[in-house]
């Protein structure tokens, strides 16, 4: 892409181009998230998978997360104004889930905010919660400082902070030896402080697939002394370094969604933020695959009830999108669930992708099958679309493809009986070759899957 300054074109005016959303992102060559700074596999990506269950694993942060600097006095009030979850209690020391939905009351994001100083917040994740607050925080009447520090995707520099996760049954093995002393007692979501290898090192408490774990920061120059001790004391722990192909599949178990498409590519109201962000931005240059095929935007996005997070929501304020979400809440008609994939169908797929005569069926990559940035296959009841698959992968904790999907609330009972359709029809995208869209058997399963189904067995 080039750096010139007159290649610089709008969202809003790429939308215009092509002749809506859907066309835009529709025909985006750009294919699924691609972690950056890890090799695809440390050892075998099945293996890495199961540390996190069975042993302990090493998640590399550093690269991929982007932040948003939050300074001043004012940030809570900004916040309060954007974000629908519940805030007034966050004192130093503490990390919450920050959910920001748009006007018409769908979801635009989601990251963690974390509470450094009194009067700084770090905010990490995938790039559009970030993006949605730094447009915002420039034109807050609230004491509000934003810098935005990009992930590797975007500049690969020294960034503010490394970040690892350290996950599984043996983590606070791991972690008491690497620290050299007992691990002190952090609440779920909290933050604690740790020395390790002569580093001051932050630790949020919290947990993956069922499993306890932390999530160490700390200065960018201290990071390889930090990762040097944590691979020299898992060396009698059986740690597993967690390559890009088995970070892929994190999500999968314990039930977040990781990247919906964000709601923000229609509603009028929104215009001024798409006329703000431009082709350097993952909303702009974004693609959107799968069976689901639509001319209406709107039925590509999901809203924060439907994917979990009702408990949240600070009903006794006023946020962005706080009426239209009451009504979403009120005659909610989806909801989360995991989809297990029929091994026969899956196996067939496969098969025929590789040997069969044409039209072959899309092959399916492993461990995560998605050609897109923004995937949404299509699920079926009685040939009626019934839900909306959007995020799938194979869990070598289970031995088999899942995908964390919505669907129709009289259709959640785990054991339901429902149709995947696997394909992109009529693919304006090149990096996705010719082929026949193909029916795979699912089954509900209950989300998280981790904990209900793969833990106990059921």
């Amino acid at each position: 892409m080039s750096n010139d300054a007159s290649a610089v074109t709008s969202l809003q005016s790429m939308i215009d181009r092509a002749g809506g959303p859907v066309p835009l992102l529709r025909s985006s060559p750009l294919g699924p998230y691609q972690f950056p700074g890890i090799p695809p596999e440390f050892t075998n990506w099945r293996d890495e998978v199961r540390a996190w269950k069975d042993g302990v694993a090493l998640l590399e942060q550093s690269y991929h997360m982007t932040e948003l600097h939050l300074r001043g006095s004012g940030v809570i009030a900004f916040l309060k104004e954007l974000a629908v979850n519940k805030l007034d209690v966050f004192p130093v020391g503490r990390a919450k889930q920050l959910v920001l939905a748009a006007p018409d009351g769908n979801l635009i994001a989601d990251a963690i905010v974390f509470h450094e100083e009194e009067s700084f917040y770090r905010v990490v994740g995938a790039p559009f919660a970030s993006d949605w607050l730094l447009f915002n925080s420039e034109s807050t009447q609230h004491d509000v400082n934003a810098e935005k520090n990009d992930n590797w995707s975007v500049h690969q520099t020294p960034r503010d902070v490394f970040r690892l996760q350290i996950q599984g049954p043996r983590a606070l093995d791991l972690l008491a030896e690497a620290t050299k002393a007992p691990v002190p007692e952090i609440s779920f979501f909290g933050i604690g402080e740790l020395t390790i290898a002569g580093k001051t090192v932050r630790a949020l408490r919290h947990g993956m697939a069922g499993t306890p774990g932390f999530e160490i920061y700390g200065a960018w120059d201290d990071q390889e002394a930090v990762r040097a001790e944590f691979e020299h004391a898992g060396l009698e722990h059986g740690l597993r370094k967690v390559g890009a192909l088995a970070y892929s599949t994190t999500a999968q178990e314990s039930g977040w969604m990781p990247m919906p498409l964000p709601a923000i590519y229609a509603d009028e109201r929104l215009r001024p933020y798409r006329e703000w962000l431009n082709n350097y931005f993952l909303e702009s240059i974004g693609s959107l695959g799968g069976s689901l095929v639509s001319s209406h935007i709107e039925d590509y996005y999901v809203d924060p009830i439907e994917v979990g997070y009702g408990g949240l929501v600070d009903w006794d304020r006023d946020f962005v999108g706080h009426d239209a979400l009451r009504v979403k809440a009120a005659e909610q008609r989806r909801t989360k669930v995991t989809l297990e994939w029929n091994d026969q169908d899956v196996a067939g797929i496969i098969g025929d992708s590789l040997f069969g005569a044409e039209p072959r069926p899309r092959f399916i990559a492993l461990p995560t099958p998605m050609y897109a940035t923004f995937e949404s296959d299509a699920v079926l009841k009685d040939g009626e679309v019934v839900g909306i698959s959007q995020w799938s992968s194979f869990t070598a904790n289970a031995n088999r493809l899942v995908s964390t999907t919505l669907v129709d609330l009289s259709l959640a009972e785990p054991g339901t009986e429902l149709v995947l359709q696997w394909g992109e029809p009529d693919t304006q995208r090149q990096t996705v070759d010719s082929h026949e869209v193909r029916p795979i058997r699912v089954r509900v399963a209950a989300s998280p899957y981790y904990a209900k189904v793969i833990k106990t067995g059921q």
